[in-house]
């Protein structure tokens, strides 16, 4: 269960009559982004995918004892932060997924080179284009060291490619050795594309696919709730409230605040406009960030996520450490609010696939919305390819 509250500390911030009158063009708003070309994420996933996707899910378990995701941004983010939060901190019994293809640190990969020696690897390339710098470089390296251990054949059966359907190099690559390919989606953008073979793939090997997907599916009854959400941040935006802290109290939600970072900022930080996002991790940032946002500059509003239970029990003079973590958690929305950063609340009631997989189309959902409240495309990203064309420059110099 989700319990969302996006109104008690934050109405002495905004102009009640606006905010009510833009919510009353719900809607229009909901016409819009159905009208949009990149929604194929609103829908259920196609069932025959499903069923490939456990088909080959049971192959790699039968085969092989590490699966190497190579992929960055938007192809890989959404299931590491779902992984995150479900495995062990320590002693982790989970089929091994390594996420690789995210930096060009030489001292990475030749680490990387070292660990797999021993591993019985198989490899998941993820890039819609195929040609991502990060991407394409790391899977090379990987091949390369691949092709010393193995023939062709061999090789063959431990590359899986997830690509579109028509034309780039990793679409060139599935035709000429024959790997197994899933396609991605060409109505559904990367930061979009948790309900995909990019996510799913990897998740069915140590998670519920259905459990998942059900969850996912109940996210489509927030429509409301999701432009409540949209509606106040773009209201605190108004009021010069630029920067937006998603802020949780467990550890392992933290890959999740980054894949919340690439969500919102790729989908509305356009024509100088959006909500800048930054997260925290507490209790860790309240003895270093904590400073600023409760007497700094006031140009901050938060986002808390709460875990209401937990069946990990440690007590501190008889009380549950939950309960205490809570405590801090409540305490800290109190003298924020005092000191003038305005709050929005959600509250899980427990940790688990569904509850996650329902808050990130909730999320995916309000982020949209939110672009279409700036006026800019909620699913492109031109500035990145400012950067990318840069490097192609001196790159090919």
């Amino acid at each position: 269960m989700i319990k969302f509250d996006f109104q008690t500390f934050t109405k002495s911030f905004i102009n009640i009559d606006e905010y009510n009158d833009i919510l009353n063009k719900k809607n229009d708003y909901i016409k819009k982004l159905k009208e949009c070309s990149m929604t194929g994420w609103l829908e259920a996933p196609d069932k025959d995918v499903i069923t490939d996707i456990k088909i080959t899910s049971k192959y790699i378990k039968d085969n092989f004892n590490c699966l190497i995701v190579v992929g960055i941004g938007g192809s890989y983010l959404g299931s590491y932060a779902f992984d995150s939060i479900f495995k062990s901190y320590f002693n982790n019994n989970n089929f091994e997924v390594i996420y690789a293809g995210t930096t060009l640190s030489s001292k990475y990969l030749h680490e990387l080179s070292k660990y797999i020696q021993n591993k019985n690897v198989c490899l998941y390339v993820i890039s819609k284009s195929g040609s991502t710098l990060e991407t394409s470089i790391t899977y090379k390296f990987l091949k390369d060291e691949l092709k010393r251990k193995y023939k062709e054949e061999e090789l063959k059966n431990r590359i899986i490619l997830c690509t579109n359907d028509s034309n780039g190099k990793l679409f060139d690559e599935s035709i000429k050795y024959k790997y197994k390919t899933f396609t991605f989606p060409k109505n559904i953008g990367g930061r979009y594309s948790f309900m995909t073979p990019a996510h799913l793939l990897p998740l069915s090997l140590n998670y519920n696919l259905d459990e998942i997907i059900e969850g996912y599916l109940e996210g489509q009854k927030l429509y409301d709730v999701a432009f409540e959400y949209a509606t106040t941040r773009f209201m605190l935006f108004k009021q010069k409230k630029y920067i937006e802290n998603f802020c949780v109290y467990e550890e392992n939600l933290g890959p999740f605040t980054e894949w919340l970072k690439q969500l919102f900022a790729e989908t509305e930080g356009k024509n100088g406009k959006g909500v800048f996002p930054v997260s925290t991790i507490n209790t860790r940032d309240l003895h270093s960030l904590g400073q600023f946002i409760q007497e700094g500059n006031k140009i901050i509003f938060e986002t808390f996520i709460k875990v209401a239970n937990s069946d990990d029990f440690v007590e501190y003079q008889k009380k549950e450490l939950q309960t205490i973590n809570n405590i801090v958690l409540e305490s800290v929305i109190n003298a924020h609010y005092k000191g003038g950063v305005p709050i929005l609340q959600i509250e899980l009631t427990d940790l688990d696939y569904e509850t996650i997989s329902t808050l990130m189309f909730f999320f995916m959902l309000s982020a949209a919305f939110s672009a279409l409240l700036f006026e800019v495309d909620p699913f492109n990203q031109p500035g990145v390819e400012v950067y990318k064309s840069e490097v192609k420059k001196k790159f090919n110099n």
